[in-house]
């Protein structure tokens, strides 16, 4: 019955939304942002705190949102490391150990709405806003973001060049946010008309159509020495984007992988990024 549910939740939300668009159009275009930049899990869960609790801590305001910070501190250069989509700081646990063998000052922040940090909603403006003033405050050399986290990235060196960061690393990120706001019309199947009223809203809100939205146009202005890391059969974040990303970066080393999935969780991976920030 549970999956019963869940399988025509979306219909039924949708079917909501779309009705109140024909009484409070407003309304229900609000409603469908929300819905659209809520997550459904990401918080710290109990067998993930015993990692996060060994790191140095510290929340910062950021527009009225609570924001966890975590340090591992060390006498190398600085990373930041950057998660994705209902994920948290915890994603980075293999990783972050083999970056403390190799010395690096690790720095680590969840997302509004995500792990120890406070917030309902995430979208890449807002987490690029949380971006730019936890490189402010941590000031690292290198920033690495999976997933949205990469978009983040991106989208964070487009509205705040920063010529301070030395290296970028990107692992999986989505491109195209005319592709995942079609997704999200066919989950919960909005009209056309519907969808031109959130375009607009976005564009009001954010200054970009969901067409002008490219993590790959806005990679043209990358500066930065660059690792792009992407698996063909990655069933979250289309390879082919991942190519666009690569094709506008220029100096991008663009690392393709067979069956490691969305997550990259592998040692060859790893050792790749690795490989990388030494260089």
């Amino acid at each position: 019955m549970k999956e019963k549910y869940k399988k025509y939740l979306p219909l039924i939300i949708g079917k909501y939304i779309q009705c109140l668009f024909l009484f409070y159009p407003k309304k229900a275009i609000h409603k469908a942002y929300i819905l659209f930049c809520t997550p459904r899990k990401g918080k710290v869960q109990p067998e993930q705190e015993y990692f996060l609790e060994k790191a140095e801590d510290e929340t910062i305001l950021i527009s009225s949102t609570h924001i966890q910070t975590y340090r591992w501190a060390n006498t190398g250069e600085t990373i930041l490391l950057v998660h994705g989509w209902e994920s948290n700081t915890h994603r980075w646990k293999t990783l972050i150990k083999k970056l403390q063998e190799k010395n690096y000052n690790i720095i680590a922040f969840d997302a509004p709405a995500h792990g120890n940090s406070s917030g309902k909603i995430l979208n890449i403006p807002l987490y690029t806003k949380c971006l730019q003033k936890v490189i402010e405050l941590y000031r690292p050399n290198y920033v690495m973001g999976h997933s949205v986290g990469g978009m983040a990235t991106i989208f964070h060196q487009y509205s705040y060049p920063n010529n301070e960061i030395e290296k970028l690393v990107v692992l999986a990120p989505p491109s195209e946010l005319s592709r995942i706001m079609t997704e999200y019309q066919d989950t919960l199947k909005l009209s056309s008309k519907f969808m031109t009223a959130l375009d607009q809203y976005f564009k009001n809100k954010h200054g970009f159509y969901f067409e002008e939205f490219s993590i790959s146009e806005f990679s043209r202005n990358l500066t930065q020495k660059g690792l792009l890391i992407h698996d063909k059969n990655d069933d979250i974040a289309p390879y082919s984007e991942a190519e666009s990303i690569s094709q506008n970066w220029n100096g991008v080393q663009f690392i393709s992988t067979e069956n490691y999935g969305h997550s990259l969780f592998f040692d060859e991976v790893d050792t790749i990024i690795l490989d990388f920030l030494k260089a």
